[in-house]
């Protein structure tokens, strides 16, 4: 066979594995959202059965075989050599998994989901515990059967990211953790900022619709994807034609569905941007969770606590709750927005306290996979180092180690790509305004465009191509480097509470 032949058999095989896949999703989107709780031994039956197919399709001796030949070939063009290299690496890696062994952690991640929101309704984390213990224990299964150096959460982690390591985010936290208190301690010394205005009654309903028109504002296609309400808001793709979010709404809280939305809308802005001609293959994919956090951390804060956002959006948000928010200045909503207060709950955290919240978890999940701790000492973990990294106390499991879904979804080697994200995030934006001198003008006037623009041009084009670290290089000049991201906290901070 020709190449060219090779290739379009090549592309059928793994088109037809990622129809597999998004059928799966859209099940697990359901499960979140709309699924009747009867329904959940039978979804999970579902959702582990199609797992199976989808590995069995994919490692399969034909497969492996196909690769080999295709990768040898010299004559594919610089996108489907790429593909091609790309899917032998994640075929090496998923071989080394047996279906049943698939098929038994999608069982293990489905029993401690429903376990997670029923612990999460009942305010107990036992009931969480023995299902959390079980998937862990297939976790660490899973790092002995796809080998590791020096750790086995590097293993983890690189599922997410690809070369990620511990001696790599240790470093990074290492670098972060004083500069964070250093600001933190200044600004503890400073009178706080107001922000009771969040903490009227807002109603459900109108807080739904301004969140629509939000998603509206920065970008976000609805001829292309929808939003829904969930327990915990995420983002999910079906291809880059059918992309879902999800929020949640607090009648008494306006941050809680307004920022939520925005950073939802940040992770579907890039599944929007993906190319479409990809599908199924690796450049149809996301580079990594450190990048797609970046695009949501981005438009969360960079845009979206940003004052040049506000002083276009506070009108529309005045018409939608004017008994609330109609003596408010764009000056006092951004200050308000941006209040710094160490809190319980990771999603409502301010930008700098936010690291802490995941440096927490890190920790947990290298120590739980080590086997230094075990389940049952998380909740006396969590509530210890809330206190002294935060001087928070954890009044219930449901505001403390409850709080997540990643745990019940088996996500482990996944919360340190939120940190990264903001990074990246800062390194961005700083490359977006070197090149674009007007944009916080145009923000201001209510054009997000330029920024949505550079994003296609520079982050969503390029699907997997590049590693993280090589699409920061390409995407601003130079590595990741932390340094953005103080530089931007203390400009931001420091004008805020006058530091």
């Amino acid at each position: 066979m020709s190449s060219a032949e090779l290739y379009a058999a090549y592309k059928t095989k793994m088109q037809k594995i990622a129809d597999v896949k998004y059928a799966s999703a859209v099940l697990q989107w359901d499960q979140e959202t709309y699924l009747p709780p009867k329904g959940n031994d039978f979804r999970g039956r579902q959702l582990a059965t199609l797992s199976e197919m989808a590995h069995e399709l994919f490692t399969t001796e034909a497969m492996g075989a196909l690769l080999q030949e295709l990768n040898s070939k010299e004559d594919l063009s610089a996108s489907e050599k790429r593909n091609v290299q790309l899917s032998l690496e994640d075929y090496t890696r998923n071989v080394k998994l047996s279906s049943d062994f698939v098929r038994k952690m999608s069982e293990a991640v489905n029993t401690a989901y429903h376990a997670w929101v029923k612990a999460r309704t009942n305010n107990s984390f036992a009931t969480f515990q023995r299902p959390l213990h079980n998937l862990i224990a297939l976790k660490k299964q899973e790092a002995d059967l796809l080998g590791y150096e020096q750790h086995a959460y590097n293993a983890l982690m690189n599922d997410y990211d690809k070369g990620l390591t511990v001696a790599t985010v240790d470093g990074i936290f290492n670098h972060l953790k004083p500069q964070l208190s250093v600001l933190l301690n200044k600004i503890k010394n400073k009178p706080q900022v107001d922000n009771s205005f969040l903490h009227q009654h807002f109603d459900k309903d109108a807080q739904w619709k301004f969140g629509i028109e939000l998603l509206k504002k920065i970008g976000f296609d609805f001829e292309a994807g929808r939003q829904d309400l969930s327990v915990h808001p995420f983002t999910t793709s079906f291809n880059n034609y059918d992309v879902r979010v999800t929020t949640r709404v607090d009648e008494n809280d306006f941050g809680n569905m307004t920022w939520s939305c925005i950073h939802e809308g940040g992770h579907a802005l890039y599944e929007q941007g993906l190319p479409a001609a990809e599908y199924g293959l690796p450049l149809s994919e996301y580079c990594s969770l450190s990048i797609h956090e970046s695009q949501s951390r981005l438009w969360e804060n960079c845009i979206g606590r940003g004052l040049p956002f506000w002083q276009h959006n506070l009108k529309q948000l005045q018409t939608f709750f004017p008994g609330q928010c109609n003596q408010l200045t764009a000056e006092q909503f951004y200050k308000g927005i941006n209040k710094v207060q160490p809190s319980l709950i990771r999603t409502e955290a301010d930008e700098l306290t936010y690291h802490f919240h995941v440096m927490i978890r890190y920790e947990i999940e290298k120590m739980l996979i080590e086997g230094t701790i075990s389940t049952k000492d998380i909740p006396a973990y969590w509530n210890e180092h809330y206190q002294s990294y935060l001087g928070v106390t954890v009044p219930e499991d449901a505001k403390g180690c409850l709080q997540d879904i990643h745990w019940s979804h088996g996500s482990f080697g996944y919360f340190a790509t939120y940190s990264l994200g903001s990074i990246i995030a800062a390194q961005l934006y700083a490359a977006i305004e070197k090149e674009n001198a007007s944009v916080n003008k145009e923000i201001e006037a209510g054009s997000t465009a330029t920024v949505l623009n550079w994003l296609r041009k520079n982050i969503h084009q390029y699907g997997r191509e590049f590693t993280s670290e090589q699409l920061c290089k390409k995407a601003t000049g130079e590595a990741l480097n932390s340094t953005y991201f103080i530089d931007y906290a203390t400009k931001k901070y420091t004008a805020i509470y006058g530091l």
